[in-house]
């Protein structure tokens, strides 16, 4: 049967990636790496980092530091994420290929939360697509989408200094307003004060246009708060080109996940799902958790994006590999939090907790 375009019905290339190392171990990051992540570090005088919902690692690579992109470095930021959990069993194992053996595959609903290690700070990304403008839009009635109440649970019963949870715009706007108002107040009513970073990501040197929320608290009785970052980019974005066009010639594993790209044609319309295609010169589209629908095409190739050029997009160093095929790849790179969106985060942290490091000591 023909696509709704007429044109010829093409299968889909079945290539899986060819790598050497995962980001931790590649040898090419041993002197930029965080120490935490190295097997004989423990990584002392660093604030410790409990990670829920963690996905791939995008978020916590951000707060860890210690890795470039689009030639710039991205300093070690003084975290160690002391534990992660996530219940995708593909997204854990790319986690550890990239990042360490610290994370967990879980049902956060099931888990026994007095098990899980104290920390100074929280994060998490609960799920989003009850939220999103693109989802059921069915908010905290969905079965994801009272996931963040596990949040509001770990800071109950370990009290961490400091909470980041992350999430789509539309939450903003979902009932009204109603639904981040009821998310909120489920985490002042145990014992913190919160305010809503609405962060626009090409700001920030991202090369998409992705904007996210990040609710952001801190524990009552911890003076002042963490100041919201200031724009690096808000007049000069990068575009599309200048993050993937030294990848145009590349179609093998040279640069690892390359190779793989959805052979499609063009869907017509429908839902708003259909696919785009980005414009040199221009911010691309937002990177989608959609392999099917929203995975864009290429502005001068007759054919999708590479889960390489969408791991760019959302600024992953080449080093972190993505070692499933590529409808999981682009899954967890969809969902992922920017890495480079994660340090600017992290760096507002750190000055905070530096200037409260006489009440809030270093583990």
């Amino acid at each position: 049967m023909r696509p709704k375009s007429g044109l010829p019905k093409r299968k889909a290339l079945r290539r899986m990636p060819q790598f050497r190392y995962g980001f931790r171990e590649n040898p090419d990051m041993a002197a930029r790496l965080n120490p935490s992540l190295k097997p004989t570090s423990q990584r002392p005088n660093s604030w410790s980092v409990l990670s829920m919902f963690a996905g791939c690692g995008g978020f916590d690579l951000g707060l860890l530091g210690g890795f470039s992109y689009l030639g710039k470095d991205y300093p070690v930021l003084p975290f160690r994420v002391v534990h992660a959990y996530d219940n995708d069993p593909k997204t854990v194992e790319t986690y550890r290929l990239n990042l360490g053996h610290h994370i967990s595959e879980v049902d956060l609903v099931e888990a026994d939360l007095t098990e899980f290690p104290p920390a100074t700070i929280l994060t998490g990304g609960f799920p989003c697509q009850d939220f999103s403008s693109s989802g059921p839009k069915v908010g905290l009635a969905g079965r994801r989408g009272a996931l963040y109440s596990v949040m509001r649970d770990y800071m109950a019963l370990h009290q961490p200094a400091v909470v980041v949870a992350e999430n789509v715009p539309f939450l903003a706007r979902l009932h009204g307003g109603k639904a981040i108002q009821t998310i909120l107040e489920d985490f002042r009513s145990v014992g913190y004060r919160f305010n809503v970073w609405r962060i626009f990501c090409p700001d920030f040197g991202l090369p998409q246009s992705r904007t996210r929320l990040f609710l952001v608290g801190v524990r009552d009785g911890v003076e002042g708060f963490p100041a919201m970052p200031t724009p690096t980019h808000a007049f000069q974005h990068i575009s599309i080109d200048d993050a993937i066009d030294d990848l145009e010639d590349v179609s093998d594993e040279a640069i690892p996940n390359q190779s793989q790209y959805f052979v499609a044609t063009k869907a017509t319309k429908g839902a708003g799902q259909g696919d785009h295609t980005s414009k040199k010169g221009e911010l691309a589209y937002n990177v989608r958790a959609n392999p099917k629908a929203r995975v864009h095409f290429h502005y001068a190739l007759s054919r999708r994006l590479t889960v390489r050029e969408c791991a760019r997009l959302q600024s992953f160093p080449d080093e972190f590999v993505f070692p499933h095929s590529a409808s999981h790849n682009i899954l967890q790179i969809g969902n992922a939090v920017p890495p480079i969106i994660g340090h600017v985060v992290g760096l507002q942290l750190a000055k905070f907790l530096e200037a409260h490091a006489a009440a809030l000591p270093r583990d």
